[in-house]
């Protein structure tokens, strides 16, 4: 009982003290592909629109909005793991399971997260702890499921791993926004909306991208946004045919080296990152 009124305490207190409402706070996740390195490019864009709604159809880690700290924002994912663990944020979450770097825990709630999934309790609360757990734990902080819908990312083998079993603070910061879930087609978007899209990468000469986002997906992405009265910044790996894309459909484009990569040829070229933007005047 004394557990449950302290907690109900610090909801209250979180949600209607007179401090600032918007702390500054890291993404809760480790997340491949993640733009936090990016937001000093994007914080200029979007100074003057502040005041408007910030829409990210695919929100991933959360580095941008966390980054550009809106009042006001729609976050949207294909993920329901995702979005069920940001809407547990919003509504206070401390973190009850076991918080351990080694591997048997991690097989172990690997395994109860699978079973969740099974039953279909993957909104729950347990739910969402298990898959903070896993990503802080897993191997480079991937995502990724088998066919059954089962998550097999293996054991990290990190020497050390800052878990936060509090994660109050994110309650305060994301009670003004709100989560969806599904095709960024189908968001329910303002003209006034300032709407920033990261999509998954285009991969030169494939069909095929991570995260299932083919070359038709790119497309369709472009045309959706280029409809968009409101202002509408984008990023994406430079490729030839992604700039010529955004050209086409009347974005403004620069490019700036992203973060040095290591790819399987042991390249450490930095890669270019294309920033597109259209009615921010």
């Amino acid at each position: 009982m004394a557990s449950i009124l302290g907690k109900m305490s610090a909801m209250v207190q979180y949600l209607f003290t007179d401090e600032p409402r918007r702390p500054e706070l890291s993404p809760p996740l480790k997340w491949a592909g993640g733009k936090r390195w990016l937001v000093p490019d994007l914080r200029p864009l979007w100074q003057a629109h502040d005041h408007r709604r910030l829409v990210e159809p695919f929100a991933g880690g959360l580095a941008v909005t966390l980054g550009l700290r809106p009042e006001r924002a729609l976050l949207n994912d294909v993920n329901p793991h995702l979005i069920n663990l940001y809407r547990w944020l919003r509504r206070g979450m401390m973190v009850e399971i076991p918080l351990e770097n080694n591997s048997e825990t991690f097989y172990s709630h690997r395994e109860r997260f699978n079973k969740l999934i099974q039953l279909r309790q993957e909104e729950t609360k347990e739910a969402a702890e298990l898959f903070y757990y896993l990503n802080r734990t897993c191997f480079n902080g991937l995502c990724r499921f088998n066919s059954k819908g089962e998550f097999n990312v293996p054991f990290g083998k990190y020497a050390n791993i800052g878990y936060v079993r509090d994660l109050w603070d994110y309650a305060r910061l994301l009670s003004a926004w709100d989560f969806s879930l599904g095709d960024f087609s189908r968001l329910d978007v303002e003209q006034s909306d300032f709407i920033y899209a990261d999509p998954p990468y285009d991969v030169e000469f494939t069909t095929y991208s991570a995260g299932g986002f083919s070359w038709n997906d790119q497309v369709r992405l472009v045309e959706w946004l280029s409809s968009h009265p409101g202002p509408v910044v984008a990023s994406n790996q430079a490729t030839p045919r992604i700039l010529e894309l955004y050209k086409k459909h009347g974005f403004t484009l620069k490019t700036v080296q992203a973060p040095r990569r290591i790819s399987c040829t042991g390249d450490r070229t930095p890669a270019l990152e294309m920033i597109a933007y259209k009615n921010l005047d």
